[in-house]
């Protein structure tokens, strides 16, 4: 029987908004890293999301 090999998972944190998110890949330069949420906030003008998922996301920001 074969043992099943066990991925090593690795936790960082987004710089700007405090959420953990987790990799399977070691990150070159974790203090550099930032959640998409983050990402679209600084840039605004490369949001390419449906407008059905922006929509979603704002009624959850305004509860």
């Amino acid at each position: 029987m074969a043992r099943r090999r066990e991925k090593k998972t690795y936790t960082y944190e987004c710089t700007l908004t405090g959420k953990s998110f987790k990799t399977t890949r070691p990150a070159p330069n974790p203090e550099e890293l930032i959640s998409i949420q983050a990402y679209y906030e600084l840039n605004p003008d490369k949001d390419d999301r449906p407008e059905k998922v922006k929509l979603q996301l704002a009624i959850e920001e305004s509860e």
